[in-house]
């Protein structure tokens, strides 16, 4: 009896077990793992194809705002299997159904089209690619004749040369990361859950409802975009100017914009970023930039434009610039050293440890992980890539793009280029290390390093701005998609996913990127016309940082205004101290602790998003309170459908806008005196 009864309850722990994804691959080994040319299939990049432009205009809309985006992977999974299932039950019911949907698939779809709208990013149209333009110049008083403006054309053609290198130089490597070393690669992992869970049985049905969900949200979202436009006809018009604390708030840029997206972005993010974007725009335009205000004729001119760096803006950015500078230098080497330490133990110990039999374990639960090892291990290295392939891929694309790129850049010379395509392949091992053991990708820390190296390098007389701007954006592409291919390399690990399958997916997915995104940005820039002008709807913060960056590397700390330098001196300590306050402390205490980066994007650009990612916050918050289960499962799909209703109503209100259509109304809110009242008015 006693015996039967322990029978039972390993009978019960077995099942648990299996819930919660500790034998992973026994639930799947009764399903034939396709070919990696059968996972690829026609119909997963047609969807890939329609999901990148969706993702394409949100993550342009995000990088044009406030420059926060965040990880986009559960909503391209969870959208690509509902998708793609649709598909497969419509040709299933009508008999035509040839290949059913596999998880595998699945993980094609996720990794195509992450790769796609990574390039969004990547590209640099929010910040360095647009940085170069004439109308983020014209806002310096330094270099305003140093510009290339954008054309659809030679961004292309420059993606295409940068955006491939960095595929060909992690993937001899994949072994070592993913076997050899187990990388945790946490995002990549989490995708890889969600994907498995997604083809059982149990997750088929509440990633339905999510689907549902997300749905609802994404017509509300979208139809809230649509009435919000009836009220925009002129400037400073639409609910998103309107002063819901108050007239003095909302001069000092703290109000609600009624902004779907970044209450769903707030959702996403975790409470401590929202918090510390609240607090950075209470930090400087409650506190700091009144103060500075009263020093005028002082500290600066008092007759100087609202633009000029030598003025208040010149606080404003350059205070911005040296907490995120001091912010991503002590990670890079907090990263760095831990990459290297981790890197010297995994080398000591893997003579030892790679000798020990993996089932030599006796527990029942030992025994399980290592069936899925066993089984994912040998996948993982039965469809080689050939070493001499992504070395004779890397040398030559390297060629090609040396070549290329300073008819493009004329400021960036060959020898430029070659100095950064020799030490890149370490610096891209080192950033998808890093990523694989702290998820954290500093691709656009080395991105800076490359302006402030490669600006000062060629100097102000040979073009340094420009050059400095080009040289971030080889950098950047090169180590960004290096730690995005290792992130799909464990994603395809653990659904037993082809590595020829993740390579071949993100070669597409990039490929695809290098066209949908600047083709986005393209539709923005046309469409409207003050686009990243200070104050605008789209006034792309992160191009004016970039830039600005780009001439402190050229002229030194001479672009500075009175007492500025000392200013950034206090704020990239101040930078450096809260990150090790919070490393110091313990994790129920660190996580009180602010991010110094989330900090600085309201001290140029202004506060008005973060009271919507606050108020995204506080609901998930109340919900977790109310119901932690159902917050937990239909929260991230909330969120997405919020960003993603509003998001994609940026393509037909950008093609209204290249069409000439305005909408009828203003609603505006008009101080005359001490005497306030809100105007609505038809355009004539």
């Amino acid at each position: 009896m006693d015996h039967n009864g322990r029978d039972d309850d390993r009978k019960k722990e077995d099942k648990k077990e299996e819930e919660n994804g500790l034998s992973v691959e026994r639930v799947f080994e009764n399903q034939e793992v396709p070919s990696w040319r059968n996972q690829l299939t026609l119909r997963a990049f047609v969807v890939s194809f329609v999901l990148s432009i969706l993702f394409s205009f949100i993550v342009m809309k995000l990088n044009l705002t406030t420059g926060i985006i965040p990880s986009l992977n559960v909503s391209a999974g969870l959208l690509g299997f509902f998708f793609t299932k649709t598909w497969t039950k419509f040709l299933e019911s009508s008999g035509h159904l040839k290949q059913p949907f596999t998880r595998q698939e699945n993980t094609v779809i996720q990794t195509c089209v992450v790769a796609s709208s990574g390039i969004a990013f990547s590209g640099g149209f929010g910040s360095y690619l647009f940085g170069m333009s004439e109308a983020v110049a014209k806002q310096s008083t330094e270099h305003t004749d140093a510009f290339k403006n954008p054309s659809l054309s030679w961004m292309i053609g420059f993606l295409f040369v940068v955006s491939f290198l960095g595929l060909f130089s992690v993937v001899p490597l994949r072994k070592v990361m993913i076997v050899d070393f187990k990388l945790t690669y946490p995002s990549g992992t989490a995708t890889a859950h969600l994907i498995n869970s997604f083809h059982t049985p149990a997750g088929a049905k509440l990633a339905k409802k999510q689907v549902k969900v997300l749905g609802k949200f994404f017509s509300f979202s979208f139809l809230w975009g649509v009435f919000q436009w009836f009220y925009t006809a002129g400037d400073g018009c639409g609910f998103a100017s309107f002063p819901s604390l108050g007239l003095k708030a909302y001069e000092n840029s703290f109000f609600f914009d009624f902004s779907a997206t970044y209450v769903g972005v707030g959702m996403i993010c975790p409470y401590i970023i929202n918090v510390s974007v609240l607090l950075g725009g209470i930090l400087s335009w409650g506190l700091m930039w009144p103060l500075i205000d009263t020093k005028k004729g002082d500290w600066y001119p008092a007759d100087l434009k609202a633009s000029s760096l030598h003025g208040l803006q010149g606080y404003k950015v350059f205070i911005a610039i040296a907490l995120i500078l001091g912010d991503g230098l002590y990670n890079f080497f907090k990263v760095l050293s831990r990459t290297l330490a981790a890197l010297f133990f995994q080398l000591r110990v893997r003579n030892a440890t790679s000798n020990l039999p993996i089932a030599d374990r006796s527990s029942p639960e030992s025994s399980k992980i290592s069936y899925d090892e066993q089984q994912r291990t040998r996948l993982f290295l039965k469809d080689q890539i050939p070493t001499w392939f992504s070395i004779a891929g890397y040398v030559a694309i390297a060629a090609i793009s040396s070549a290329t790129l300073p008819h493009i850049f004329h400021e960036l010379k060959w020898y430029y280029i070659l100095v950064i395509y020799i030490f890149a392949p370490a610096l891209a091992f080192c950033n998808a290390y890093g990523c694989g053991l702290t998820d954290w990708s500093l691709a656009s820390t080395y991105g800076k390093l490359a302006i402030f190296v490669i600006g000062a390098w060629a100097g102000a007389s040979h073009g340094g701005v420009l050059a400095g701007l080009a040289a971030c954006g080889v950098m950047m592409n090169i180590v960004s998609t290096a730690s995005d291919l290792s992130q799909d390399f464990k994603t395809g690990y653990l659904t037993l996913s082809s590595p020829r399958s993740m390579f071949v997916s993100q070669l597409i997915g990039t490929a695809m990127g290098c066209i949908i995104s600047p083709s986005v940005f393209w539709l923005f820039f046309k469409a409207f016309k003050d686009l990243g002008t200070t104050g605008s709807r789209y006034p792309a913060p992160y191009a004016t940082v970039y830039r600005n960056m780009a001439i402190l590397g050229v002229e030194g700390f001479s672009a500075l205004p009175k007492n500025c330098l000392y200013l950034c001196y206090g704020f990239f300590g101040a930078a450096i101290l809260i990150n090790l306050i919070k490393d110091a402390l313990d994790k129920k205490w660190a996580r009180f602790i602010p991010n110094p980066m989330a900090m600085a994007i309201p001290f140029y650009i202004g506060s008005y998003f973060a009271i919507d990612m606050c108020l995204g916050s506080l609901i998930l918050f109340i919900w977790e309170k109310i119901d932690k289960v159902k917050a937990d499962a239909f929260g991230p799909a909330v969120a997405s459908g919020l960003i993603c209703g509003d998001g994609i109503w940026t393509l037909p209100s950008s093609i209204l806008a290249l069409a000439g259509v305005k909408p009828p109304i203003c609603m505006k809110f008009l101080s005359r005196g001490t005497n306030s009242k809100v105007d609505a008015f038809l355009r004539s």
